[in-house]
């Protein structure tokens, strides 16, 4: 071995000092056959390196990965259009709203009969007055509820939202909450969905198809005083 080898194997490997051995030496791969099988090579006419089943199965695994990559974008970009039409669906059903207890359950009809979901609510804080059908709630029980009075939306399971779905709580497994103001002066109040699937609701979805509905219930509700 010459010097420049010495030096190169006796420092630690570098990979430009790799591919420069290489590089200046390529009888060294070349004519090992031993060091060619373990690489999956082998020397073809002409003394080109063919690249045989190793790399073969490099290539198409990296195919592999990006044929699942495409169909995990368009299983999501179909899924998202999907949420989109049935909350476009929900909004009109919103709407057809005649007085607050049918709003109520309007709301609990879309979430189990448009998403698949166990619940819908729409609760209240209230000192005694509260709409037919919905649930009524004390005073800073929603910031209990979402986690701080900051907090617009939550995702995920709270345990502190089981009692918004009464008899049917223990079958919640998660939930989507975002915080509702009705009426003037304002009057704080929840939209929720609760489903039975642990992966139904997690705190890192986004809020925002949510929001929307809540925003809707907000403004049909004020169509009718609160008496």
């Amino acid at each position: 071995m010459d010097g420049s080898q010495g030096d190169m194997f006796g420092a630690p490997l570098e990979p430009s000092a790799v591919r420069r051995f290489l590089a200046d030496n390529p009888e060294f791969i070349r004519d090992d056959d031993g060091l060619l099988a373990e690489l999956g090579l082998k020397v073809a006419a002409g003394n080109v390196v063919d690249f045989g089943p190793a790399a073969l199965a490099r290539v198409h695994a990296a195919h592999q990965r990006e044929a699942e990559m495409r169909q995990l974008l368009e299983e999501t970009a179909r899924a998202n259009f999907s949420a989109q039409a049935q909350t476009h669906g929900a909004v009109v059903d919103l709407l057809d709203a005649r007085n607050h207890s049918d709003l109520a359950w309007r709301v609990d009809d879309l979430a189990r009969t448009r998403f698949g979901l166990a619940a819908g609510v729409v609760a209240l804080e209230t000192d005694g007055r509260s709409p037919a059908g919905w649930r009524p709630l004390v005073e800073g029980q929603v910031d209990m509820i979402l986690g701080g009075t900051q907090r617009l939306a939550r995702m995920g399971f709270a345990p502190t939202a089981l009692g918004l779905f009464g008899e049917g709580a223990e079958a919640i497994q998660s939930m989507a909450m975002v915080r509702m103001a009705i009426w003037e002066p304002s009057r704080t109040g929840l939209l929720a969905f609760g489903s039975h699937d642990p992966e139904g609701f997690t705190p890192d979805m986004g809020t925002e198809l949510v929001a929307f509905l809540a925003r809707v219930v907000e403004r049909t509700a004020e169509r009718w005083p609160l008496l």
